[in-house]
């Protein structure tokens, strides 16, 4: 825009007046243009959006030891970023796991009667468990918290006789502690013989239902920080051990637990769950919620036939990781040690407190060194390697002024964050000097910026002429070039200005009316598929988005294969989906082997023939015969067995059936003499039932013609008619007198 303030004193009316030839949009301008029409560049503002450091430690590499509670594992910790709406900008963020970090462990344990043969095996669980972890920390601490699941019907034995022992006439394991939903049992401890004390003294409980109340017990665990003693500078890891499902959120209505819970912390003196009869269970966002809040890394050692349960629940919950746990828990050791590993082996960045107006996108920069658009995690990572992500942001709109807004990141299970404050650029520095009903506007209007900007009812450069006024020499104001239609046929030309119409549709704007914001491009009916703005015909895509209708999204999440790798390596992220480049390689994520032939690529793990085919046993029992339709209706008839090495062996007995689309001209005749033919048949069934209707009715008149003569011949009171002679007329005609006239 061009200022009329902060000018020497010998361009201020120069200035001033600049843009007047023309309408007042034309003092705002891209740059060059402006320039192009006379204007310097010392006297245009173009706010520009950027970001400046407000605090930035540098990355440490080590964890505990002096510097323990001075580690930066985030870099910057503090941006401010200056935004102009539509104007993009962009800072990076640095992460690196440190090494030698402290840990806190805190082991909750499923009590209920089916894990007793496992309170037996961790029995001595602390000794071994810090005799390892300290391979890994030089500051391990360990907790123990045990649940088993609400005191009410229909989830637990409520009988009298089953309050002091749920195990009561159980002929298998007839001594049992009441029933419990939560307690915590030991605050987070270095010294790991009390965890072992602590175990000793534990018993198994019982309940009625198959599904565990450990949800509730993971949520205090996580929200009561001073009583379990979660450290600030430390990795939490909180350790679930069951064998069975959990209650959900909703399941507490069974036992007339309608008011949802609460998120906050029920420990009472006695270090058990006082709320368990008064709150339903949790659900999976307010449990996600406060493990995060709390960067708290939650780790499922569930039995082997839940697994697949609670892997999907790893994808609801961020920072969740899942093992198999032995039917006695013999492997819990190592249970833990690979999930801390696997934990460690990743960094991926969550958004705190986003404001709507907003638009984020992130891309990952790994240990390959390549950016990948969309992706805020990393995998594969060992301790002491530094990933960025590049983040960028863009306003859509302008709030309210002096409004600021912040929000954070933060690496999921980390402390450690990046705290951004935001500042809208949205109007220039001459607006400070704003003049109401000034002499410039004709006192009809308010001048800023070199601009008047009129009262309703007034119109002009300067104000100077009322609506309606039309001059009609000066029409070519109005046109955007000799032969087009004034004001591009969408408004009235006034005071050498155009008026835009209004439309049902959106606004119409422009020098000539030549913009609108509802001609762009649509996806599905939804104007820039609902993730751009229309500007003047064209959509401008929100920041992770692109396209011409803003349908395609640069999110690269959906891609990620669980190796870590965009689309396994073997095809590429369009739109949020993998498109397989190298031959054979198929699923969501490409992640299907390719195969060495033809005849074998669709066909490149068991789980297809198992699957998705229809199988056959053979005669060799350790051979499965498989029949599978493709897509483009193709049958393959193949065999499938394992080698005694675990390879998988896919044989395909014979080429594939492919049906063979008909020819057209074949069809189109087939159809012509269907119809024919059908109408053929119609016809004649309808000649053959007239005809036999119609000797039906010959049939019976032919009868009834016959009952007629019958009925002449025999009738006795009929008498045939007697010849008529002349002489015998006077005898008649007698007669009949003699009848008239009563002779009898």
């Amino acid at each position: 825009m061009v200022s009329s303030h902060y000018l020497p004193q010998r361009s201020f009316f120069l200035i001033q007046d600049f843009g007047q030839v023309r309408t007042l949009n034309s003092r705002c301008d891209f740059s060059q243009n402006l320039q192009k029409r006379g204007c310097d560049a010392p006297f245009i503002e173009s706010p520009r959006s950027g970001s400046s450091l407000l605090r930035s430690k540098p990355l440490s590499s080590k964890g505990s030891g002096v510097t323990q509670y001075d580690v930066i594992q985030i870099y910057p910790q503090k941006i401010s970023l200056s935004l102009r709406p539509g104007d993009q900008t962009s800072f990076e963020v640095q992460v690196r796991p440190v090494e030698d970090y402290p840990v806190d462990l805190y082991y909750l344990m499923d009590l209920s009667l089916s894990m007793k043969d496992d309170l037996d095996t961790i029995r001595n669980l602390g000794t071994k468990l810090a005799e390892e972890m300290r391979k890994l920390t030089s500051n391990f601490r360990l907790g123990f918290g045990s649940f088993v699941d609400k005191n009410i019907s229909p989830f637990s034995y409520t009988a009298p006789k089953y309050q002091d022992n749920p195990c009561n006439g159980y002929k298998l394991f007839s001594n049992c502690v009441p029933t419990f939903d939560f307690r915590h049992l030991l605050s987070l401890t270095d010294k790991v013989d009390r965890f072992n004390e602590e175990v000793q003294k534990q018993m198994v409980s019982r309940n009625r239902d198959a599904p565990e109340g450990g949800f509730d017990a993971i949520l205090q665990a996580a929200v009561c920080k001073e009583k379990i003693g979660w450290r600030k500078e430390a990795y939490h890891l909180l350790v679930f051990a069951t064998d069975d499902i959990p209650h959900l959120a909703l399941d507490g209505k069974l036992g007339g637990l309608v008011h949802p819970h609460d998120g906050q912390c029920h420990l009472n003196d006695k270090n058990e769950y006082s709320a368990a009869n008064k709150m339903d269970y949790p659900s999976l966002a307010l449990l996600g919620e406060k493990l995060a809040e709390n960067n708290i890394f939650l780790i499922f050692a569930v039995t082997k036939r839940h697994y697949v349960l609670y892997k999907n629940l790893t994808a609801l919950i961020p920072g969740t990781t899942v093992e198999i746990l032995d039917q006695d828990s013999k492997n819990i050791i190592q249970l833990i040690v690979n999930a801390y590993n696997n934990i460690r082996s990743k960094v991926e960045l969550s958004v705190w407190d986003h404001p709507e107006d907003l638009n984020l996108a992130l891309t990952a920069t790994c240990q390959d060194g390549q950016p990948l658009t969309g992706l805020r995690k990393c995998a594969d990572l060992k301790i002491g390697d530094t990933v960025s992500f590049n983040v960028t942001v863009d306003a859509r709109g302008c709030p309210p002024k002096g409004t600021r807004k912040s929000f954070t990141i933060r690496p999921v299970g980390f402390k450690d964050r990046l705290e951004v404050s935001v500042d809208y650029h949205c109007d220039c520095r001459c607006t400070y000097f704003t003049k109401t009903n000034s002499s410039r506007c004709n006192s009809a209007g308010t001048y800023s910026c070199g601009m008047c900007r009129c009262e309703p009812g007034h119109l002009g450069v300067r104000c100077e002429c009322e609506e309606g006024e039309v001059d009609h020499q000066h029409l070519s104001a109005c046109r955007e070039a000799e032969g087009k239609q004034v004001c591009s046929g969408r408004g009235e030309c006034s005071c050498n200005q155009c008026l835009c119409y209004e439309s049902e549709f959106g606004k119409i704007y422009g020098t000539f009316c030549e913009c609108d914001d509802f001609s762009c491009a649509r996806h599905k009916g939804i104007l820039c598929s609902g993730h751009g703005e229309c500007h003047c015909g064209e959509c401008k895509c929100h920041a992770g988005y692109i396209g011409d209708n803003c349908n395609c999204s640069t999110e690269t999440t959906s891609c990620v294969s669980d190796d870590g790798k965009i689309c396994s390596g073997r095809g590429s992220c369009v739109c949020g989906r993998c498109q397989c480049t190298e031959p054979g390689a198929f699923g969501d994520t490409c992640e299907g082997d390719p195969g060495q032939s033809e005849h074998t690529s669709l066909f490149q793990t068991d789980e297809l023939c198992k699957n998705r085919a229809f199988q056959k046993e053979t005669d060799d029992s350790n051979t499965v015969q498989c029949v599978y339709k493709t897509e483009n209706d193709c049958v393959m008839k193949f065999t499938y067995s394992e080698h005694a090495n675990g390879q998988s062996i896919l044989t395909a007995l014979k080429e594939p059936e492919c049906a063979v689309a008909p020819n057209a001209m074949t069809v189109l005749l087939a159809v012509v003499g269907s119809i024919l033919l059908m109408g053929i048949v119609l016809l004649a069934l309808w000649k053959l039932v007239i005809t036999i209707h119609d000797h039906r009715e010959f049939a019976r008149f032919q009868s009834a013609r016959s009952r007629a003569r019958y009925e002449m011949a025999s009738n006795p009171v009929y008498k045939q008619s007697i010849p008529f002679h002349p002489m015998e007329t006077d005898f008649h005609m007698h007669s009949i007198k003699s009848c008239n006239g009563g002779v009898h």
